[in-house]
C-alpha cells in the first residue's frame, strides 16, 4: 500500500506549494465532503521509483466562536486519520505562534510521525530564527523552501525512512485472481452493489483475517474465476457474511485503484457526472487501470435524463472511451450479468500478450496505410514494434526521428492495434523509441 503524507498547518505557511513540489503538479483529487469549509486535496507523489500519496489540508482559522480545534476538527483530523506521516509546516519569516503551539498540542495526541518543516527558509540554515521553534518538541526540524524546491528531498528522504517498498511484480501470473476494485462517490450504490454480489449464491466469499495498513480484500469465486474485491466500501466482518457499509474514504480509494487490475467506477444515473467522479476516473487512468463504467440507479431516471447523462458522459469522460459502459440497478439486481463479463474482458486485454512479428506487421500495414508527416528535414521511420508491459499493456516503437511522431499519429496507430487485438476496457501506452542507424545517415 502506498504510503499516505498529510501536510497540516495554520493558513499562508506555504502548505499548497509544498504539495505541488510533491506531487510536481498543479492538480489534485478534491474531496468535496459536504460541510467542509475547505476542501482537502489528494495527489501523486514519488521519489525515485517510491510511491505515496499526498492530502494538502486547508489553513486553520479559528474564530473565537468556534476554536482551532473544532476547525480541525472538521477536516484536519481527517487528513490526519488517513495519513502515515503528518508534515507540519511552519512559517520562519512569520514566526512561532500560540496556532502553531495549538497545532503541536494537537499532533502530539495523535500517535503518528511528525516531521516539522521550516518553510521559507532560504539561504538561513543557519539562522537563528530557526532556533525558537525547538520550542515545539517536535524534534528536529527541516528547513525547506517550498518556493526554490530547497530541503524538499531530505524531508521526503525522512517521511518515507519507515516503509518497505517492496518490488511490484509486473507480470500477472497465469490463473492469479482479478483484483477488482469498486470506486465511487458516496452513496452512488457501492454498498448495495457489493452486498448484492456477495448475497449471491454463486458468488462464494472466503473470510480472511487483513490488518488495518492493509486494504481489506475479499476472495471469491464466480463461475469458476478467482477475484478480490479490495475495499473501497467499508467492508465490515459479520460472522463469516461480508456487509459493505458506505464510508467514503479518498486514501482507500486511490490506495485500491493504485492495487486493482480492474476498476468498476460507479457513477450514479440520478446525479450525473461530477467533478468528483471525474478526478477518480483521472486518477483510474493515470494508473494505467483497466476501467468498466457502470451508471447505477438507472431505472430511476426518465428518457431525457438518460440523455443527458449519456451526453455528460461523453464529454467529462471524454477520455475513457475504451471503457465500455453499462446501466444497472444494484438494488433491483438489473444488468450485472453483463458487468462480470466487461470486467473479465476488461482484465483480459489489459494482459494480452501481443507477439513482435503481429506488432511489426500491423506497424508497417498501418504506415502503409497512412505514412507520419514529415516534421521539416526530417521523416520518421517506423521500424518495428514489441510489447512493453501488460495491466496496462504498453507497446514500444523503434525506429529514427521518431520525436517528431505526433499525438495524432499515436492515437491513429493505438486505434489500429486496439482493433486488431480487441482491446476493451483497458488504457494502452505507446511509447516511441529512436535509435540511431549507422548506415541511415542520409535518412531525412
Amino acid at each position: 500500500m502506498k504510503p499516505v503524507i498529510a501536510i497540516v498547518g495554520r493558513p499562508n505557511v506555504g502548505k499548497s506549494t509544498l504539495f505541488n513540489r510533491l506531487t510536481k503538479s498543479r492538480d489534485a483529487i478534491v474531496a468535496d465532503f459536504a460541510g467542509l469549509t475547505r476542501d482537502r486535496h489528494y495527489g501523486d507523489g514519488h521519489l525515485g521509483d517510491r510511491e505515496f500519496i499526498v492530502i494538502d489540508t486547508g489553513g486553520f482559522e479559528p474564530d473565537s466562536s468556534t476554536g482551532i480545534v473544532k476547525e480541525m476538527a472538521k477536516q484536519t483530523r481527517q487528513a490526519v486519520a488517513e495519513a502515515d506521516v503528518v508534515i507540519f509546516v511552519v512559517d520562519v519569516r512569520a514566526g512561532l505562534s500560540a496556532q502553531d503551539h495549538d497545532i503541536a498540542n494537537y499532533l502530539r495526541t495523535v500517535g503518528k510521525k511528525v516531521l516539522l518543516a521550516i518553510n521559507k527558509a532560504e539561504g538561513m540554515q543557519e539562522s537563528p530564527h530557526l532556533a525558537e521553534f525547538y520550542e515545539l518538541g517536535m524534534g528536529e526540524p527541516h528547513p525547506i523552501s517550498s518556493a526554490h524546491g530547497q530541503g524538499i528531498r531530505s524531508l521526503t528522504e525522512a517521511a518515507l525512512e519507515d516503509f518497505d517498498f517492496g518490488e511490484e511484480e509486473e507480470v500477472p501470473e497465469e490463473g492469479a485472481p482479478i483484483r477488482l476494485a469498486v470506486a465511487g462517490r458516496p452513496n452512488v450504490g457501492k454498498s448495495t452493489l457489493i452486498n448484492t454480489w456477495l448475497g449471491e449464491e454463486r458468488l462464494v466469499a472466503f473470510d480472511m483475517p487483513g490488518t488495518t495498513r492493509d486494504a481489506i480484500s475479499v476472495p471469491f469465486e464466480r463461475n469458476g474465476q478467482k477475484f478480490q474485491l479490495i475495499d473501497t466500501a467499508g467492508l465490515r466482518r459479520k460472522g463469516r457474511v461480508f456487509q459493505a457499509i458506505e464510508k467514503f474514504s479518498v486514501v482507500k480509494t486511490l490506495q485500491a485503484i493504485a492495487d486493482a487490475n480492474v476498476v468498476l467506477l460507479l457513477l450514479d444515473a440520478t446525479q450525473g457526472v461530477s467533478d468528483q467522479d471525474a478526478h477518480i476516473a483521472g486518477y483510474i487512468l493515470d494508473s494505467g487501470r483497466a476501467v468498466v463504467i457502470a451508471v447505477n440507479k438507472w431505472d430511476a431516471v426518465d428518457d431525457y435524463q438518460k440523455q443527458q447523462l449519456q451526453r455528460s458522459i461523453e464529454q467529462r469522460l471524454a477520455f475513457l472511451k475504451f471503457a465500455p459502459i453499462l446501466n444497472i440497478s444494484a438494488i433491483k439486481r438489473q444488468g450485472l450479468g453483463p458487468v462480470w463479463k466487461a470486467i473479465a474482458d476488461a482484465h483480459a486485454s489489459a494482459t494480452k500478450k501481443m507477439s513482435t512479428p503481429v506488432l511489426t506487421r500491423l506497424l508497417h500495414e498501418a504506415v502503409e496505410h497512412q505514412a507520419p508527416k514529415r516534421a521539416g528535414m526530417f521523416r520518421p521511420k517506423l521500424r518495428y514494434a514489441h510489447q512493453g508491459g501488460m495491466n496496462p499493456p504498453v507497446i514500444v516503437v523503434h525506429g529514427n526521428s521518431l520525436e517528431h511522431v505526433t499525438d495524432s499519429y499515436k492515437r491513429f496507430l493505438e486505434g489500429r492495434f486496439r482493433e486488431h487485438f480487441k482491446l476493451v476496457g483497458t488504457p494502452l501506452r505507446i511509447e516511441m523509441r529512436s535509435g540511431k542507424n549507422p548506415f541511415d545517415e542520409k535518412s531525412g
